[in-house]
């Protein structure tokens, strides 16, 4: 179940308006690498020991090919890919790397991860 609570938000077009609430997802915690390399060990024969050094090489790899400009399916959770922001040009001979602002990480999810997304239950956190 996600926790939401109502967060005032100000519209950006009209400073003069009222501030309407939206729904905010509230974390509950965070999970690291060690964690789910426990609950990995628990539903397998592997070692907790074995799952991290799993975990910490894919890490390492999904990095390695993010970097060199591919694109990261990861299971049914989607998509990972490296996109940029760069200021605009008039023609495609002035666009170089000194136009690039910054980069950020892309992510789609695959069908599975939107199903469930879609399924969610939700909370409101004063309840």
């Amino acid at each position: 179940m996600l926790h939401l609570k109502g967060v005032a938000r100000k519209n950006p077009q009209d400073d003069t308006a009222a501030s309407k609430y939206y729904a905010y997802a509230i974390t509950t915690g965070m999970v690291d690498f060690e964690r789910l390399a426990y609950l990995v060990s628990n539903q397998c024969t592997v070692r907790v020991s074995d799952c991290l050094a799993v975990l910490r090489a894919l890490e390492h790899n999904m990095m390695d090919e993010l970097e060199q400009g591919r694109t990261v399916q990861f299971g049914d959770l989607g998509l990972f890919h490296i996109g940029v922001s760069s200021e605009g040009k008039t023609t495609p001979e002035e666009v170089n790397s000194a136009t690039v602002k910054g980069a950020r990480m892309n992510f789609r999810p695959a069908k599975r991860l939107r199903k469930m997304l879609k399924g969610l239950e939700y909370k409101m956190s004063n309840e």
